[in-house]
């Protein structure tokens, strides 16, 4: 109980005051309740004056009385009211924090990744784009002419058979599912000209099973670089800086006497892959040469003018050994898996 005061006016307006301002200063409920039996329970300053009332004389209890009760009101009054205040404040609150929008798409779906044979293609791109190449593209049903003839393939080739390529009906027409992106190189020189410096990335097709190391769809780059004066050196000096550009700094590469009938001399090209997962090694890559005057003559091209290189490699082989894939199957097969495990970077 708290020390009994005299009851005045000023006594009771001061336990008032404090008492609002208690209340108002009372940040919640918890805080709010506090206050309240402070101010407006058995031992608060209002009690205590309320307590006296039995001590004051006769003629004076009915003016102390209602000095007493009128504050006492307030007081409660102003307690009802913060209550109110603090109820409506903490429900907004809580329902701010458990807001649910329901009129949001759910993530019923996984995201998804580009493609990781995409994502090489672009990047193996981008070096020769770096190197200040073009790249061009060309259709997927190709001529005969411009898959073989003008690529110094004879006649009788075995991969003009039927076996080897897909041939459109009626065959007369000579339409073929190109198999190779050789003939964009062929129709870049009728259409761009020389000096020439393209790269053509895209998808072949051959009659192949599907199995671990073969697909019947597949991609490739290849690349033609026509200029004056260009030699094997400068082949060479190309696909070193691709290697090291795709496999680190201590990627080398090695060529090896071939044939190939749009190049002479022609070479088997190979890459010493230092970051290979079972230990450092000469892996085959692709093919290259010094492109083949007769595939200049079909384009229009001097060949005593002019000279240059070629080469080409599979991005699905490219893609196995580079990033340890045992099998291309998977690489077609759909499964978003295996792509995400890619992410967006190759």
């Amino acid at each position: 109980m708290s020390e009994p005061r005299e009851i005045t006016e000023p006594a009771v307006d001061s336990a008032v005051d404090a008492a609002l301002a208690a209340f108002a200063a009372a940040a919640d409920t918890a805080a709010l309740k506090v206050a309240k039996a402070a101010h407006a329970g058995e031992s608060s300053p209002l009690a205590a004056l309320n307590a006296q009332l039995r001590d004051v004389p006769a003629e004076q209890k009915a003016e102390l009385g209602k000095l007493v009760g009128q504050a006492r009101g307030r007081v409660a009054q102003a307690i009802s009211a913060r209550e109110g205040e603090l109820a409506v404040a903490e429900e907004q609150a809580r329902l701010a924090a458990e807001t649910l929008d329901v009129t949001a798409v759910p993530a019923l779906r996984a995201r998804g990744a580009r493609h990781p044979l995409t994502a090489l293609m672009e990047q193996m791109s981008d070096i020769f784009i770096g190197m200040g190449w073009e790249v061009a593209e060309g259709p997927e049903l190709e001529n005969e002419w411009f898959n073989f003839d003008a690529l110094n393939f004879d006649p009788d080739h075995p991969a003009r058979a039927m076996q080897d390529t897909f041939f459109i009906d009626p065959v007369e027409r000579h339409l073929v599912l190109r198999t190779h992106t050789s003939p964009v190189q062929v129709r870049s020189l009728l259409d761009r000209g020389v000096p020439l410096y393209v790269v053509a990335p895209g998808r072949v097709f051959r009659t192949d099973e599907l199995d671990a190391t073969h697909t019947p769809v597949f991609h490739q780059l290849e690349g033609i670089a026509i200029d004056k004066g260009l030699t094997m050196g400068h082949l060479r000096g190309t696909l070193e800086h691709l290697a090291r550009a795709l496999f680190g700094e201590g990627a080398r590469i090695r060529l090896r006497p071939s044939y190939f009938p749009f190049t002479e001399p022609s070479a088997e090209l190979d890459v010493w892959h230092p970051t290979f997962k079972d230990g450092a090694r000469w892996i085959e890559w692709g093919g290259c040469g010094m492109v083949n005057p007769n595939v200049l003559r079909a384009a229009g091209i001097d060949p005593d003018e002019y000279q240059g290189f070629a080469f080409g490699m599979g991005i699905e082989r490219t893609l196995m050994f580079r990033n340890d894939v045992k099998d291309m199957r998977d690489m077609v097969e759909g499964d978003i898996r295996f792509s995400q495990q890619f992410g967006m970077v190759v």
